[in-house]
């Protein structure tokens, strides 16, 4: 089952309402849906990550816990999934983001010069910075291409998710329907 990969990698929900940190926000943290491994709550989980994953700045992890808890879908799954954008990733999201963007606007908006943008460890304050004004530079067609890459990858997400674990289920009774007539001796077909 899907439930026992993820389980592996996923903190227990009472492990963390119990967190001093989140005392506060235990009654927030009850509803069993946010930890619960079920088809919609993972997928609804990926689909709220890979939105949140495209917010700017470092506050992803925030807005996907800020989505997911009111619409009770599973948050540590919506929090690790956030983590496809990192200073590796980010850059390229978002030249794909102001190409959709774009595409979106027609051929009316001007094309802005793209430079391109180059991350430095040994100034991660300045490159952060540098980051921000190169995402300012490009303009209306990143930040119509942000949203519509955030909704494209959301949805996208929701429905492999959705898919993925029907087929695996699916994989799961055929294969123990085929032991059972294994071990009666039936003829398999």
């Amino acid at each position: 089952m899907p439930r026992k990969f993820f389980r592996r990698f996923l903190p227990d929900g009472d492990a963390v309402r119990r967190h001093r940190h989140l005392a506060r926000f235990r009654a927030w943290l009850e509803h069993p849906n946010l930890w619960h491994l079920n088809r919609d709550s993972v997928a609804g989980g990926v689909a709220i990550g890979l939105f949140a994953g495209l917010v700017p700045g470092p506050l992803q992890m925030v807005t996907a816990a800020l989505i997911a808890i009111p619409l009770r879908r599973n948050l540590p799954v919506a929090l690790v999934t956030t983590l496809y954008t990192n200073p590796f990733t980010i850059a390229p999201l978002y030249v794909l983001a102001y190409g959709y963007g774009r595409v979106l606007l027609g051929a009316g908006e001007p094309a802005a010069e793209i430079r391109q943008f180059q991350w430095d460890w040994a100034h991660w304050f300045d490159s952060a910075r540098a980051l921000a004004l190169w995402a300012v530079d490009l303009g209306k067609p990143l930040a119509v291409g942000l949203v519509a890459l955030a909704l494209t990858l959301a949805a996208a997400g929701y429905f492999a998710v959705q898919l993925a674990w029907r087929a695996h289920v699916a994989y799961a009774w055929r294969a123990r329907r085929a032991r059972r007539e294994k071990k009666a001796g039936k003829p398999q077909g």
